[in-house]
């Protein structure tokens, strides 16, 4: 797979469809795993309409994607009060989940259905560009995983981390979930001491050999990031706890230092990880730190616009 900094990742706009002087409308789209976000707007930039439909994730399907896409745009539109949209005066952007997937790339592409202009990047690099509005900035993401995107100054991009919660996403949530599992194990051989933190992961997992095996056995990337929070709450009274926590602030520090070497850019946050260990992170790295001005979809309009411009004759 190619990594979302990768030029080939780089989907980009698709060939205009119909003449793009006739655009009368935005459509911003932040799509993941989960759900859609839709943000229509006026080609002024005046917000009309918002909308929400099922997961959008390339790697899901490209023909579902679309459907999904489809249904928020058109619950946006009707929260405007328009009429179904002409989607030839229709350019539309859009931040997915799985952009980096050459081929359903261009699937995705060879299925749109009308729009006059299509800009596609990946949901990452789209958080970035709704948080620094456009400008150069970094966003660290950490919640169930961890990953770093950012636009440096020169305009090159970067996307740190994101491996993975098996091999990688050092500072996550399912990252910090498994150093506790291991650690309640090692207390219930002998191995550590139990304090209030093993003690809590065993009242989820239980106290029996065979209750953390069936436990670890379906837990996946979402059931170890359910532990996460016992560390934040054992870590008053448990020392294990403290230096776990310390290890991710070392981890997503060393994260935001790899995005932009010369550590000078802003950075906003995003994910309960993240978030919650901001006042950990020391002192240069916390004065970066910035409320982000928009989200995903706002920088979906953002690319869609840059594109329009970008296009002879416009």
């Amino acid at each position: 797979m190619n990594r979302p900094n990768s030029p080939a990742a780089r989907p980009g706009p698709s060939p205009a469809t119909a003449p793009l002087n006739q655009v009368r409308y935005l459509v911003g789209v932040d799509g993941g795993g989960t759900g859609t976000r839709v943000r229509l707007s006026e080609r002024s930039g005046r917000i009309l309409g918002q909308g929400e439909s099922g997961p959008s994730a390339l790697g899901q399907g490209v023909e579902q994607a679309w459907r999904h896409v489809q249904e928020a745009v058109a619950l946006a539109a009707a929260q405007a009060g328009l009429a179904p949209l002409d989607l030839s005066q229709v350019a539309i952007g859009l931040g997915l989940s799985g952009a980096n997937l050459i081929e359903a790339v261009a699937e995705f592409h060879a299925q749109q259905p009308g729009y006059a202009l299509v800009a596609l990047d990946n949901d990452g690099f789209t958080s970035v560009l709704g948080a620094h509005g456009g400008r150069p900035g970094g966003v660290i993401a950490a919640g169930t995983g961890a990953v770093g995107e950012a636009l440096r100054a020169d305009g090159s991009r970067v996307c740190i981390s994101g491996w993975g919660w098996i091999s990688g996403d050092e500072g996550s949530g399912a990252w910090l979930g498994l150093k506790a599992m291991r650690h309640a194990q090692q207390a219930l051989d002998g191995r550590a001491v139990p304090g209030a933190l093993a003690r809590a992961v065993w009242a989820v997992a239980g106290q029996e050999r065979h209750t953390i095996l069936a436990w670890c056995a379906k837990a996946g990337q979402h059931g170890y990031a359910t532990l996460a929070p016992l560390v934040f709450e054992a870590a008053p009274d448990d020392e294990v706890a403290r230096a776990f926590l310390a290890e991710a602030v070392a981890e997503l520090e060393s994260l935001a230092r790899a995005l932009d070497p010369s550590e000078q850019l802003p950075l906003a946050l995003s994910g309960s990880i993240a978030l919650r260990l901001r006042e950990k992170f020391s002192g240069n790295m916390r004065a970066r730190c910035v409320e982000p001005q928009g989200d995903s979809a706002d920088g979906a309009l953002l690319l869609v616009r840059s594109a329009l411009n970008s296009e002879p004759g416009v």
